[in-house]
């Protein structure tokens, strides 16, 4: 079992996230020791770290709720469940993340553009600074 502050610690997210997480119901209120202390279970640690991942994306926390309403799907179609009975699960994370991947596809057109523009602006910089560039007529 780990502390918050192991889990906070393995994660990259603050004692204050977890909490304010399970306050709103993104995540699952864990153990708690006999003083009140939370405790967390490695499974645990992995879904909040896929949470996270989620957030990274650009997912909004409603987003995220949404998409774990039913939990670890993979995880209970792996332990046997049959997965025609996660079907509205499935066709909502598939819309999601097909949404966020349009948005991260265009995201990545315009930082090629970018890094192209970048790399341009310097090979002249550079040649200007050699005194071998020459202007266009």
């Amino acid at each position: 079992m780990l502390t918050i502050s192991q889990v906070s610690e393995r994660t990259g997210l603050t004692p204050y996230t977890l909490r304010y997480y399970e306050k709103i119901g993104v995540l699952k209120g864990p153990s708690r020791r006999e003083g009140g202390a939370r405790t967390y279970t490695e499974s645990e640690v992995s879904y909040i770290q896929c949470l996270n991942n989620l957030k990274k994306l650009g997912l909004s926390l409603e987003e995220i709720t949404e998409f774990t309403r039913d939990g670890c799907v993979m995880e209970k179609i792996q332990l046997g469940e049959d997965p025609a009975n996660f079907t509205p699960t499935l066709n909502k994370r598939t819309e999601i993340l097909s949404k966020y991947l349009l948005d991260l596809e265009a995201k990545q057109q315009e930082l090629d553009h970018m890094i192209s523009l970048t790399k341009e602006k310097l090979a002249v910089y550079l040649e200007l600074s050699k005194g071998s560039y020459e202007a266009p007529i």
